[in-house]
C-alpha cells in the first residue's frame, strides 16, 4: 500500500485530492470549463464556495505548500510512510463504528482487527501490518451512514480550510471529531502538534498530482470529489471505481483540501 493510500485511511476528511485529480485526468482529461453562471446541480451555491476555495487556496500558497515542500525535502521516504500509516490507523475506530450503524457488521470486525494488529504488531500503527496480511475493508465516516440512513443527496459545500464537502457530510463532522481518537488526548499542545503533522503531511502526498488539474480549478476539483463521494457512499455500487486501478493506489482522504498549485 503507498504513502497515499495510507493516508486514505486517516481520519478526518482532510481530502480526496489525489485520487481523485489523478482518475480524472487519465480518464480524459475531462475537466469541466463551464462558466460560473452555468450551475451545477448539485452546486447551487457556487458563489458561495468560490470564495471560500480562492481563500482556501491563498491560505495553501501562503503556509501549507511550502511547508509540506520543506517536509518532503527533509523527512526520508520511510519515515513519511510510517506516519501515513500512523495516522491511517488511527481512522480505523471511526469505520467500525460506522460500519455497525450501517449494517455492516463483517467490514466493523475488519477494521478493528486491522486496528488490533497494526497497534500491536505495527508498532503503533507505523507499519501497516494487516494490509500485508490481505485484510482490508473499506473505509466509512458519518456522513456515509447519514446516506445509509436516507440522505443520499446533498449539496456541495466548500468549507473553510478544510475543502469540499457536502451539507450531509458537514453534519457528520461533529460524529466523526468524537470518534478519532486524537479527540480523547488530554495534552492539548499535543493534539494541535500531531493533527500539524497530519495535515502537512497529507499535503505532501499531493505535490506531485494536483499539476494534473486542468481547465477551471474549482470546476475539476468539484465534480472529481462528487464522483469518488458517491462511489464511496455506495460502496462501489455504481460500477468499477473510476479513480482504482491495478497499477494505481490513491489517498481516500486527501480530497478534503482543495489546494492550489
Amino acid at each position: 500500500m503507498t504513502h497515499q493510500h495510507r493516508e486514505g485511511r486517516a481520519g478526518r476528511r482532510p481530502g480526496r485530492l489525489v485520487a481523485a485529480l489523478l482518475a480524472v485526468a487519465l480518464l480524459g482529461g475531462c475537466a469541466t470549463t463551464a462558466a460560473v453562471e452555468e450551475r451545477h446541480p448539485d452546486d447551487p451555491w457556487e458563489g458561495f464556495n468560490r470564495r471560500v476555495f480562492a481563500f482556501n487556496d491563498a491560505v495553501d500558497r501562503a503556509v501549507l505548500k511550502p511547508t509540506a515542500r520543506g517536509y518532503r525535502a527533509v523527512t526520508p521516504q520511510p519515515v513519511q510512510t510510517g506516519v501515513g500509516n500512523f495516522f491511517s490507523n488511527l481512522g480505523e475506530p471511526r469505520t467500525a463504528v460506522n460500519s455497525l450503524l450501517q449494517g455492516k457488521p463483517g467490514n466493523a470486525g475488519i477494521a478493528l482487527s486491522r486496528f488490533v494488529i497494526n497497534t500491536t504488531v505495527g508498532i503503533g500503527g507505523l507499519w501497516d501490518f494487516a494490509t500485508h496480511m490481505e485484510i482490508t475493508g473499506r473505509e466509512e465516516d458519518f456522513g456515509q451512514t447519514l446516506a445509509v440512513w436516507g440522505w443520499e443527496e446533498s449539496r456541495y459545500l466548500v468549507l473553510p480550510l478544510l475543502g469540499p464537502s457536502t451539507l450531509r457530510d458537514t453534519g457528520g463532522l461533529p460524529a466523526d471529531a468524537v470518534t478519532y481518537p486524537l479527540y480523547y488526548l488530554n495534552d492539548a499542545e499535543l493534539e494541535i502538534a500531531l493533527t500539524a503533522l497530519r495535515i502537512v503531511d497529507m499535503r505532501a502526498g499531493l505535490l506531485d498530482q494536483e499539476e494534473l488539474i486542468r481547465g477551471d480549478r474549482y470546476s475539476f476539483i468539484r465534480d472529481a470529489w462528487l464522483q469518488r463521494r458517491r462511489f464511496e457512499v455506495n460502496d462501489g455500487a455504481m460500477g468499477d471505481d473510476p479513480f482504482a486501478g491495478e497499477d494505481f493506489e490513491f489517498d481516500d482522504a486527501d480530497f478534503d483540501d482543495a489546494f492550489s498549485d
